[in-house]
């Protein structure tokens, strides 16, 4: 091939490759299978984040390497991976994501998805296509629940997509720091990019990790054991730095299919310690809390989106008991003797 090709960050420590040009014309991709496609028409995705994590422009003529994949982002797209042969494709993610699009947030109707045609599967040696969870499963651990052992488990949780998870998560973690206490962070479901992860980080987590390094592109359609493990080995992976808190992040609202399924799963809920809970405006918190109590969780406390509207935190003052925190009162540390007095509970 004459074109260098770009990488995205899926890719991650993928080396020892042939491009097999023959297969897309007989074979079923599967999730995590990575291949090599040539950029056609540029749509919402003008950038991929590259396996340096760096964002990298891609323009029509472009080979870039990707791995098919899921996803579900209420603010953008719905994707999946096709059961049948097929020769374009839609970047579904800047992480390198790819599928096909069944539906797209109507913001992005203009511009569309930035299209794709595959050259070719990346193979190995022995002319497998390589598959990036299956690099990982090795490194897997099944779920036994003995992290608790070791660290609290602090868990983001949201009413929608961008109503404030990753914000709360940060500041919090930051607060944590300035409270003397060792942080790590966690982005246990969602669509592989970085930008969360790299956040929290700035914000003085002392390790990061996220699904993507166990090799999922997304974790949409996950079984309930597929998540539970994922959340065992992402735990066991940042004890090395021996955290006194981790803070996990579950991506998109409550109702989202992996996140309800976590969150009304008990054997998930009983090794987590503490829940916050992040919205945008005052009816998604009140009726938010009524959720989580049906599923037999208290919240600890509240943050997100909401708390830069003084009336708007007014209102839920007016109707909830549970404390809100800006995120200045989280970095700060403020929420401090919250955590330390309560454990999740049932309501």
């Amino acid at each position: 091939m004459k074109n260098r090709i770009k990488k995205s960050v899926i890719c991650r420590g993928i080396e020892n490759y042939s491009v097999d040009t023959s297969l897309p014309g007989y074979y079923v991709p599967q999730v995590g299978d990575l291949a090599v496609f040539e950029v056609i028409k540029i749509g919402k995705h003008k950038n991929i984040q590259g396996d340096q994590y760096r964002n990298i422009t891609i323009l029509p003529g472009d080979l870039i390497m990707a791995a098919f994949g899921t996803r579900y982002a209420t603010e953008q797209f719905e994707g999946y991976v096709p059961d049948e042969c097929l020769q374009e494709f839609h970047i579904l993610g800047a992480g390198g994501t790819i599928g096909i699009i069944k539906s797209m947030n109507s913001k992005f109707h203009l511009v569309g998805p930035t299209i794709i045609r595959i050259v070719g599967y990346v193979v190995n040696e022995a002319n497998e296509v390589i598959n990036t969870r299956k690099l990982k499963q090795p490194e897997m651990h099944q779920f036994m629940g003995i992290h608790s052992l070791v660290s609290k488990v602090i868990l983001s949780v949201g009413s929608s997509m961008d109503s404030g998870k990753t914000t709360t998560a940060a500041y919090l973690t930051r607060g944590l720091k300035a409270m003397g206490k060792r942080v790590a962070f966690i982005k246990l479901t969602g669509t592989i990019y970085t930008k969360d992860t790299d956040l929290v980080y700035d914000l003085g987590a002392e390790m990061v990790t996220h699904f993507g390094e166990m090799g999922f592109p997304s974790t949409y359609l996950c079984s309930a054991t597929e998540l539970l493990d994922l959340y065992e080995t992402l735990l066991s992976k940042v004890q090395v730095v021996n955290p006194d808190y981790v803070v996990i992040e579950i991506a998109d609202g409550l109702f989202q299919r992996e996140t309800k399924m976590l969150l009304t799963n008990k054997r998930f809920t009983s090794s987590v310690d503490h829940v916050v809970y992040s919205c945008g405006d005052s009816l998604a918190a009140i009726h938010g809390i009524e959720v989580l109590k049906s599923w037999g969780i208290r919240p600890v406390f509240l943050s997100g989106l909401f708390t830069t509207s003084p009336l708007l935190v007014k209102e839920v003052n007016d109707n909830s008991e549970l404390p809100v925190y800006s995120i200045d009162q989280l970095g700060n540390g403020q929420m401090m003797g919250c955590l330390e007095q309560k454990l999740m509970a049932s309501a």
